[in-house]
């Protein structure tokens, strides 16, 4: 696993530099409108309905200030003679979820017109490209459910952590009712905010749960850095102590403080990027534990895997795989621990439940992982 980790976790800008690669010549549309993501009030950042953003920046004694969204270069932008710094992106960028920051005489600063989000191990800009399929993670005239922060003693790391627990519309309504529960983990260079912040896991659930398409089921996000790892360093990160945070201190209190179904066929784990990682080498080792196994654009799961997991098939009620359409393939083949696809079907074939998802034109981002989770979801805990 730690051969590939590296490669793996190289990917979290791919998107955007696979996006800026583009060379086809189009006419941009000047039909720009404020990023949803925006500071109340602000006009800047702006996209258009082919996916380009532009950006102004107030700054009359800098000198350069360039965009960073990823990609080789950034975007410059130009001063206009009231100090005034305005540019576009050269191409469209993907749909969904991007961080960026500014570039001001070298120096590092979030846009000051747009809401941060804890990633790439700081709080960066957020921008969203409005997706084609966007309704899926809709704010709707729906019953919504709960997400509340929870501290938990850790004595492990002997600090009191913090955690957030989504519990669906009618968990405060029919007080008899026990639930599954999803540990769902974030990426490396993120937080436990990140699931629901980015990733709008709550607002997936309301959805589906509205469209009588799941039936409900809690969601835990918890920070999953439990030892910290400097950037560059992270071929050496061990999961062992967040493993001890997750099975014997995390799961213990949400089940005695929360109406969950707390048995091995009720509980799953799943996460992005790196959680994915951490849900591979956690589950595999507490199969008393976990019962779905979710890995988004965080590795796969081989038949070697398979046999040298006892009772894994017996055990086992799902593995999902996904990746975005953008991470396969190419150099990165041979970065995931082997051809996910394949192993999925060779799961299948050994009379495993195991699922493969692909969300189309998408690389290392977030709406690769809200697609996942739309998807992982329409299939947990199915009787």
């Amino acid at each position: 696993m730690k051969r590939w980790l590296p490669v793996l976790l190289s990917l979290l800008s791919l998107g955007t530099i696979l996006c800026l690669a583009q060379t086809d010549q189009v006419t941009i549309k000047e039909d720009f409108q404020p990023s949803s993501l925006n500071q109340p009030g602000q006009d800047y950042p702006q996209v258009n309905s082919q996916g380009y953003a532009r950006f102004r920046i107030v700054a009359p004694q800098a000198q350069s200030v360039t965009v960073n969204l990823g990609g080789p270069g950034g975007t410059p932008l130009k001063k206009s003679g009231d100090g005034v710094w305005i540019g576009t992106t050269a191409v469209p960028l993907d749909e969904g979820f991007h961080y960026y920051h500014l570039s001001v005489d070298g120096g590092t600063f979030n846009d000051p017109g747009a809401l941060n989000f804890y990633g790439s191990i700081r709080w960066e800009s957020g921008i969203e490209i409005p997706a084609h399929d966007r309704e899926f993670y809709a704010l709707k005239d729906v019953p919504h459910g709960r997400v509340q922060q929870i501290l938990f003693p850790s004595k492990s790391t002997g600090i009191c952590r913090r955690a957030f627990v989504y519990t669906p519309p009618d968990y405060e309504k029919n007080l008899t009712r026990r639930y599954p529960v999803l540990y769902l983990q974030h990426g490396w260079g993120e937080d436990e905010t990140a699931w629901s912040n980015q990733g709008h896991a709550n607002l997936i659930m309301d959805n589906l749960i509205a469209e009588g398409k799941i039936s409900p089921f809690l969601i835990v996000m918890t920070y999953g850095m439990t030892n910290e790892v400097k950037f560059g360093t992270i071929g050496t990160y061990d999961v062992t102590p967040f493993e001890t945070v997750l099975v014997n201190e995390l799961i213990p209190y949400i089940d005695a403080n929360f109406r969950t179904l707390a048995d091995q066929p009720h509980r799953a784990m799943a996460g992005l990027s790196m959680g994915g990682v951490q849900t591979k080498a956690i589950t595999l080792k507490h199969l008393d534990k976990f019962s779905h196994i979710g890995l988004f654009s965080g590795g796969t799961i081989s038949p070697e895997d398979v046999s040298k997991t006892l009772d894994f098939a017996k055990k086992v009620k799902l593995v999902f795989v996904s990746y975005g359409s953008r991470e396969l393939g190419g150099k990165m083949a041979g970065a995931f621990g082997g051809d996910p696809k394949a192993n999925a079907e060779a799961l299948r074939r050994a009379g495993i439940n195991s699922a493969f998802y692909v969300s189309p034109n998408t690389a290392h981002e977030f709406l690769s992982w809200r697609r996942s989770l739309r998807e992982m979801a329409l299939l947990l805990f199915k009787e």
